[in-house]
């Protein structure tokens, strides 16, 4: 019998392990991801989580436990938890011979979607790709393609979407850019999973936080019920300085058009005496 709880989460994860020949991977891993919710699933390398985020898109049979994607068994139902799902991987899977909107119109057509177009230029945008719909993807930036590779794992409206390690490889800008996707995601009830070896980033982005450490979840909570675990902080009076990223959106923007970037005067050769 499945209880009003199971119903309001988007993942349910109990007990799982997977052992390579002698390496044992995952250790009995469990957790819970709420539906439109962001979950962010931290560990260093090595520590399993795209073995975790594998079983749960069916590319992968655990050896024990079990787990449920949108009220599916992973392995009993696998078709349909595919059909629900979308996976975007480390890196991001576009064509750069075509354009940005022919990415996405290819992807439309072949799900079968009615009207591909205006898919496609739905979510241009939706991920402010409009103004480079008709470039090719070979002159988008880092963070233009990975928005791009989420926009195309959105195409059929899947109400859950794992993103692992979404910003590798991308500059402070094209980082931020796949954040705000991200929380624009989450803002339109899309349920997200990612996966991070990036502190700040989990930080920044999850609703709730796991830290996976050699294959077991070791804590599992809100960034405030995280902090708990250490011990208080003293007050202290201390002169706040800023940090590099208020440095780096002051003078680069959100959209890379440098608002506070003032031009120096030019020289003069004039004598002000």
């Amino acid at each position: 019998m499945t209880t009003t709880k199971q119903r309001d989460q988007a993942i349910d994860v109990r007990g799982l392990t997977k052992s390579y020949k002698t390496l044992r991977v995952l250790r009995g891993v469990d957790f819970s991801v709420a539906r439109g919710s962001i979950f962010a699933l931290l560990g260093s390398n090595g520590a399993g989580k795209t073995t975790v985020v594998k079983i749960l898109s069916t590319l992968l049979k655990a050896d024990a436990g079990t787990a449920e994607v949108n009220g599916l068994d992973v392995v009993t139902r696998a078709a349909e938890v595919r059909e629900s799902i979308s996976l975007t991987g480390q890196f991001a899977a576009v064509d750069e011979i075509l354009t940005g909107r022919e990415n996405l119109v290819l992807i439309a057509r072949l799900r079968h979607l009615k009207d591909p177009g205006t898919i496609a230029d739905d979510l241009l945008g939706r991920f402010s790709l409009t103004g480079a719909a008709t470039r090719k993807v070979s002159e988008y930036s880092g963070g233009m393609r990975r928005r791009l590779d989420i926009a195309m794992s959105l195409i059929g409206n899947p109400p859950l979407i794992f993103l692992d390690e979404p910003t590798t490889g991308l500059d402070p800008q094209g980082r931020i850019e796949v954040w705000q996707a991200v929380k624009e995601l989450a803002g339109q009830g899309t349920t997200v999973l990612l996966t991070t070896q990036h502190l700040d980033e989990a930080e920044h982005l999850a609703d709730r936080i796991a830290i996976l450490h050699q294959g077991r979840i070791i804590v599992n909570g809100t960034l405030t019920e995280l902090k708990r675990l250490l011990p208080p902080a003293t007050v202290e009076y201390v002169e706040k300085q800023p940090t590099l990223e208020d440095v780096f959106l002051t003078l680069v923007g959100d959209d890379g058009e440098h608002p506070a970037a003032t031009p120096s005067p030019a020289p003069t050769s004039e004598d002000p005496r």
